[in-house]
């Protein structure tokens, strides 16, 4: 296996920029899942590291080598696609050691490697199946086999789960992470799913125009997000967010919403009254209460059972909300109920959208 270090890269068709000044280190062994919108740049990134994309400016090294000028076939890395691109007339086993037999790996040694990646990925029985005789995530398992198999100094993943229904997705997370676990295989996956990023990273790489916004473990992004990008991108439901003027008075701070409504500010914050400012709140950190005299007061819009838990789409003032619980005593939408943004759990932005305090 290898690192991976990118250095200043830039991406522009023509006049239209697509990657600005990328710099991402990637360590041996590491698996490193990029993750943001469509058009962010995040599959053009992992093209460019395959080499099936120019590189307009900066260095992409691969094990200390760098591979800017090298074809995709001499970067020893093996690519796992949305699409299954499996011969549709070879079996399973020959789709797997199609690129073995290339390279004109004794016969022996092929089969010793094929069943070894088949026993890994559960495709014993398949072997002598063609691709229209197996299923969606069963053909996968076999475009990640056919990756294996080649012994690559990384592997790349773009949107491999994206054609799957949801149980199967979940299934094949399990999978590739089990996988990679094995292996100790230096993996970037690309995905837009923040679920998928969650659950499968070492480290979070979130993109959005063409840029890095944040580099971090899973939980360093969900509980310290470095600006509204992040935050609003990184969880679901995603972060609540309530726009309005800062106010200072003595050590207390708080925030006026559009329409007057007053939420209190954590006690430390750099900025003046007057400026404009965000604050952010998790879903499962509001806290709920019967309303009272004094009390901040939402209106239940809408409940959305989930079985484990609720989801409550709340009104404060004019601004729309989300709120979760596991109590199922808030199961009638209508009327008001008390809400606290407890400070402990509450995320200040300033308004150019960077994080000011990191709970």
């Amino acid at each position: 296996m290898a690192s991976i270090d990118i250095s200043n890269i830039q991406k522009s068709y023509g006049i239209m920029p697509v990657l600005q000044g990328i710099d991402l280190e990637i360590q041996d062994g590491e698996f490193v899942v990029l993750v943001g919108p469509s058009g962010c740049g995040k599959s053009t990134l992992l093209r460019m590291i395959a080499g099936l994309e120019h590189v307009t400016d900066g260095e992409i090294r691969i094990d200390g080598r760098r591979v800017n000028e090298l074809a995709p076939k001499d970067r020893d890395i093996a690519m796992v696609f949305q699409s299954y691109a499996l011969y549709p007339h070879m079996s399973v086993a020959k789709n797997m050691s199609y690129s073995l037999r290339l390279r004109k790996v004794a016969s022996d040694k092929i089969a010793t490697i094929i069943a070894g990646a088949a026993t890994k990925l559960g495709l014993g029985p398949l072997m002598e199946r063609r691709p229209k005789a197996l299923s969606g995530g069963q053909r996968q398992r076999v475009a990640m086999g056919r990756a294996i198999v080649r012994e690559p100094k990384a592997f790349l993943f773009d949107e491999p789960l994206s054609n799957l229904d949801a149980r199967l997705r979940e299934q094949m997370r399990a999978e590739i992470k089990k996988l990679h676990k094995d292996l100790g295989a230096t993996s970037i996956y690309v995905t837009h799913d923040q679920i998928e990023a969650m659950t499968l990273a070492d480290r979070i790489v979130a993109m959005h125009g063409g840029s890095i916004q944040q580099v971090g473990r899973p939980l360093d992004l969900y509980d310290r997000p470095a600006n509204l990008f992040v935050a609003g991108f990184i969880g679901s439901p995603g972060m609540n967010f309530f726009e309005g003027r800062v106010s200072v008075v003595g050590e207390r701070s708080s925030l006026t919403l559009a329409d007057g409504i007053v939420l209190p500010l954590p006690a430390a914050t750099a900025l003046q009254s007057g400026e404009r400012a965000t604050l952010g709140i998790r879903p499962e950190h509001v806290v709920l209460e019967p309303a009272a005299a004094g009390d901040i007061r939402a209106r239940i819009d809408l409940i959305e059972p989930t079985g484990f838990g609720m989801i409550l789409h709340l009104t404060l003032g004019t601004v729309s909300f989300k709120a979760f619980t596991l109590n199922r005593a808030y199961l009638q939408a209508g009327g008001d109920i008390g809400v606290r943004f407890p400070a402990e759990h509450s995320h200040l932005f300033d308004k150019d959208g960077q994080a000011l305090n990191r709970p």
